[in-house]
């Protein structure tokens, strides 16, 4: 019924910025969206949430003050604004919907999509 197709990742050099997509098909207005991501031999990562409506947004510890999640229903994308980009920050980076709160999405996640790899050199 929902499939988030993500892109807009890439290789960037440490310092820089990138945008993130995620493409939704079905209905998602109903969803709180956000990111995730896994970096090699590391467990899965929160990145950031962002309720159904977009009132509220949460961000991991180690993103906060750097990315920025954003949606638009309307288009039925989430995004991903990424600046100050660090090595530590590569990773594979997952497009994720859930039936519930925003700050519980890392337990609660419905849709996931198939990734898109970043990489920031240094």
């Amino acid at each position: 019924q929902v499939q988030l197709v993500e892109s807009g990742g890439g290789l960037v050099q440490a310092g820089g910025s990138l945008r993130l997509s995620c493409a939704a098909s079905g209905r998602t207005f109903i969803l709180a969206m956000g990111w995730f991501r896994q970096a090699p031999g590391k467990e899965r990562e929160f990145v950031a949430g962002i309720s159904w409506n977009g009132g509220d947004t949460n961000y991991g510890d180690s993103v906060k003050g750097r990315f920025t999640i954003s949606r638009d229903n309307a288009k039925n994308t989430v995004n991903l604004q990424m600046n100050s980009l660090k090595p530590e920050d590569t990773a594979v980076y997952y497009c994720a919907g859930a039936y519930g709160s925003v700050s519980l999405m890392s337990y609660n996640v419905a849709y996931w999509g198939q990734g898109t790899q970043v990489t920031v050199s240094s």
